[in-house]
């Protein structure tokens, strides 16, 4: 009881927490839940199109990991310099972070559009899947820039305390693409059927208006990260190496991490087509899981991160102490939702029972490691990249994933011919590895805590 108390006794953490991560969560839900409807949507169409979708999408997820370690970097330093009550340093902040940012998305912009064929053909073998995926990479890319804008834009904004905005924002381009998708893929009055091609011009169109939205709003309203050109690009030089220092890490981690994810998805595709399209609609779903974790994880490092910047290093640490309890006893309860899922997986998608039953046991897996993968959320986002411990969060994801469960996934598919199901367990067992092997171990150090806005 004593510890219960502890845990949960600080009404303060926890109101400032939901304060945060609920609009997190639920911007993360609502878009988690359209993935799924555009997933169904294209589910309608057939196996290969959910495929071919699938994979496309694995070359901007591969972008946008880069963009979002970019300006999770950002955030890193935008919450210390808000508690710090320094705004022209968070000016500094989101001026660097963009430039990062959209120099990333030009060069996916002209990969995306000049050699879409050559990107799917790295996952599938199948030609009526490289044909469709590469359509839709076509039609896909002009929404690469616009979404560096927003994702920066919209770290910053949570880290200075501004979530309604990105909130709304978000909330608006999710209705305009869930709309979109229904007109574009099947055809509405004049609009004739487009199929994957009508799915991706409707991302487009959202992600623009996203991006007006967040830009509109933040200089109209004259918010703390609305500066002028000369004070979005006043970073000098030792500003730029700090910034680079915590940033390059994430980047790099978040690089080695997508690729290592991407190989996931070569591994299933080269099985069969029923296999990467079950692990297709397993991490649609796994999303709304993360919906959650994602939005606790946010809103610790916004609140740790503050701290941190206030000079009050006792605080940071308890609520981090908060953050990596609290997660997994969450977790570990919505694990228990997800068995009567798979009863539901033939009303939603429309494909063969071999995939079927395949995403079926997959996502019993995934309820299975959710505590650890809940754990491992907080841990990195909540705790030690509030802290711009940045270098350990990179050792932390990438040396299970690449020492083992890549090379477990690859040898039990190729060499000893395990079932679907199995592979996916290797994969996930990384999860544990990582929480009993790294994660406690790190936290219980307090090695995590660094303040980077201290001298700048």
């Amino acid at each position: 009881m004593r510890a219960l108390s502890s845990l949960f006794g600080d009404r303060e953490f926890y109101q400032k927490l939901f304060a945060f991560a609920v609009p997190v969560m639920l911007q993360n839900l609502i878009s988690s839940l359209v993935n799924i409807l555009d997933t169904i949507m294209i589910g309608r169409l057939g196996t290969a199109e959910i495929a071919a979708v699938g994979l496309g999408n694995q070359v901007f997820f591969l972008y946008s990991t880069l963009v979002f370690g970019a300006g999770s970097g950002c955030g890193i330093f935008a919450a210390q310099f808000w508690g710090k009550g320094d705004i022209p340093g968070i000016r500094k902040t989101i001026g660097l972070g963009l430039s990062l940012s959209l120099a990333l998305g030009l060069l996916f912009t002209l990969a995306a559009a000049c050699f879409p064929e050559s990107l799917i053909r790295v996952f599938s073998r199948d030609t009526a899947v490289i044909e469709l995926g590469a359509r839709y990479l076509r039609f896909l890319c002009p929404s690469f820039l616009p979404f560096a804008l927003a994702c920066v834009f919209t770290i910053v904004l949570r880290s200075i305390e501004k979530i309604r905005l990105s909130f709304a924002a978000s909330l608006a381009a999710i209705g305009i693409n869930l709309v979109l998708n229904y007109v574009f893929i099947f055809g509405l009055g004049p609009v004739p059927a487009l199929g994957v091609a009508g799915a991706a011009i409707a991302t487009v169109i959202a992600r623009i208006a996203e991006t007006l939205i967040l830009v509109i709003v933040s200089y109209a309203k004259r918010y703390g990260i609305a500066g002028s050109p000369g004070e979005l690009l006043s970073f000098d030089r030792p500003f730029v190496r700090a910034f680079l220092i915590t940033v390059v890490p994430i980047i790099g981690n978040r690089l080695i991490w997508s690729l290592a994810i991407n190989i996931h998805n070569v591994i299933f595709a080269r099985l069969h087509t029923d296999a990467v399209a079950a692990f297709s609609i397993i991490n649609t779903i796994a999303e709304l899981a993360w919906a959650v974790f994602m939005g606790l994880g946010s809103g610790a490092g916004v609140l740790v991160g503050k701290k941190i910047g206030e000079g009050d290093e006792g605080g940071a640490r308890d609520y981090a102490r908060r953050i990596v309890i609290f997660a997994p006893l969450v977790s570990a309860v919505m694990a228990l939702l997800f068995a009567p899922l798979t009863l539901t997986l033939p009303l939603l998608f429309k494909v063969s029972p071999q995939t079927l039953s395949l995403a079926g046991s997959m996502l019993l897996i995934f309820a299975a490691s959710f505590p650890a993968r809940a754990f491992n959320v907080a841990l990195v986002i909540g705790v030690c990249q509030a802290g711009g411990d940045t270098l350990f969060c990179a050792i932390f994801d990438l040396v299970f994933m690449w020492f083992f469960s890549i090379p477990a996934a690859v040898l039990g598919a190729f060499v000893f011919g395990v079932p679907v199901w199995a592979v996916y367990a290797l994969i996930t067992a990384e999860d544990f590895m990582k929480m009993f092997f790294m994660g406690i171990w790190r936290f219980r150090s307090g090695r995590w805590l660094h303040n980077v806005v201290k001298d700048l």
